[in-house]
């Protein structure tokens, strides 16, 4: 009986003290470029010692970045979605070079209005965080870019 108790104990103490690992938050914004074309500007800061990876990675390697925006009658995509110039490095997780970012990443997508304002555009954004050990599992993000 003692030692079921003590084993109890232990898990209690165990799920108390685990950790929810959120080593990222995005943030938004916008940014009126002319009347009619407006760049969507998704923001990614990332704690010391992680890393979000790219929207182009090796086949084999870990998950890429990817955006998704909701279809609207308000507006259309102008190219695709820009990202910064990041870090390539040859990774430990994967083992193979692979460009990535710590700290910050600001990824850009241009839309050209063609309605009436103000309206919201609303994006998913897919992404995998690692750190020289270790990758957590992939995770997506509502995004919401307010055109005013």
């Amino acid at each position: 009986m003692k030692k079921l108790t003590l084993l109890l104990t232990l898990l209690v103490f165990a799920i108390g003290n685990a950790q929810i690992l959120e080593p990222l938050t995005w943030s938004t914004s916008v940014n009126k470029i002319s009347d009619k074309e407006y760049e969507l500007v998704a923001e990614a800061d990332i704690e010391t010692n992680w890393h979000l990876y790219s929207q182009y990675v090796p086949k084999e390697g870990p998950i890429p970045t990817t955006f998704s925006f909701k279809s609207s009658s308000n507006y259309l995509k102008k190219g695709n979605t820009k990202e910064a110039i990041g870090e390539i490095i040859n990774d430990p997780v994967f083992n193979m070079e692979i460009k990535f970012f710590e700290t910050k990443a600001l990824f850009k997508q241009r839309i050209l209005i063609k309605e009436k304002m103000p309206f919201s555009v609303y994006a998913t954004v897919e992404f995998m965080v690692c750190d020289d050990t270790r990758c957590l599992p992939p995770s997506e993000e509502g995004l919401i870019f307010n055109i005013k």
